[in-house]
Parts: C-alpha cells; structure tokens; sequence
C-alpha cells in the first residue's frame, strides 16, 4: 500500500542563498555581478543611488540582495524587443548588489528617461527594483521614482498608489550631493515601501 505523504513544504530563502550566485566560493557580492552600471560610453546624467534595507522592527537587513532594471537616459532598454534601443552603447540597464552589515546598498548608473507604457502614454523616469532577502518566499518588486521629477504628476503606474503612499517610492537629492539619491526599503511596518503584485 503506498502512504500519501502530502505536499512539500516551502522553504524561505535562507542566509545561504548568496553562495550560489558567487562562482569562485570568495561569497563576496561582486563576484558575480555589480552596483555600477555606468559604462564610459554611456550618455546621460550620472547619479548614485543609495539607501539602506529595513526588517519589519526598523532593524536593517545585512544580507539582502537587490536587483535593478532600468532604460537609459532616452528612455531606451538594452534589449532586442526595444527596436528603438541603441547598438553602440554598452549600457545594460542592469544591476546587482548586496548589503552590507548595516543594511546599505549602493548603485552607480544613469539617470533613466522617460518610457512609454503599453498604451503610449509617457512612464516618468523610474527604476525597477527587486528585493531578495531571507525569510521571504518569494522577492519583492516595487520602482524607484525620483522626487521633483515633473512627469511624476502623470506616471499611470504612480497614480495607482495612494497620494499618502507614494512618498515610499521617491528617492530623494542628498543634501550636499547632486548627484547622489538616497532610497530606503522597508520591508514592512510604519512607511512600509509600496509592493507591486507583478
């Protein structure tokens, strides 16, 4: 008689799951991607954005990892489907980083133009952000939009947050730093960072 023993159970993603992106066993977060996406051939503001990571209790997370998606500073993504993407830029519009002991993360890379939206309409500048992290079972997905920017106004994507939450996904001008921005994510509890169900 064979026994039925169920579904298997879910797993979280662990402290160990940096290790098998790390190709030469150093577990050291570059070594298999990078934070700095500015190419010398590519055009376009150069920013850096920075932040920390938070848990639910305000204590920063040290061993997440965040993923990034962008278009360049014309509003072209590095890749085939985008016909109207440039061949001579090495701009890959992608990025990796970890954090570190107290939750912070950094990116170098270019400001992004603005894109369209499936029905035409202008997207504001904004960046794809996916975080990874233990104790999740799946990552997160939210954007980075950039506070002050005009067209912010207009985002469709943006107007389907609430006004009263839409200050989580602003990164801000350091004060001091032109060209530094600086982006916290809250995983969850007061001024959690909107999620976006993709």
């Amino acid at each position: 008689m064979r026994e039925t023993t169920g579904i298997t159970p879910s797993q979280t993603v662990g402290p160990f799951f940096k290790y098998g992106l790390t190709p030469d066993g150093k577990y050291d977060w570059n070594d298999a991607f990078t934070g700095n996406l500015a190419t010398p051939d590519s055009s376009g503001e150069r920013i850096r954005i920075e932040g920390r990571v938070f848990d639910g209790d305000g204590v920063p997370v040290p061993d997440a990892m965040l993923e990034i998606w962008q278009a360049d500073a014309q509003g072209h993504f590095a890749d085939p489907q985008d016909k109207r993407a440039l061949p001579n830029s090495k701009f890959r519009g992608f990025g990796r980083c970890g954090t570190d002991a107290d939750g912070g993360y950094s990116f170098d890379t270019i400001k992004p133009g603005q894109v369209p939206d499936p029905d035409g309409t202008a997207q504001a500048p904004h960046i794809l952000l996916a975080v990874f992290g233990r104790g999740m079972l799946m990552h997160f997905y939210t954007r980075i939009y950039f506070d002050g920017e005009a067209a912010n106004a207009a985002d469709p994507v943006l107007a389907l947050v609430p006004a009263e939450r839409r200050g989580t996904l602003m990164a801000t001008r350091k004060a001091g730093a032109a060209s530094v921005y600086h982006f916290d994510v809250r995983l969850q509890g007061d001024n959690e960072t909107v999620f976006f169900d993709v």
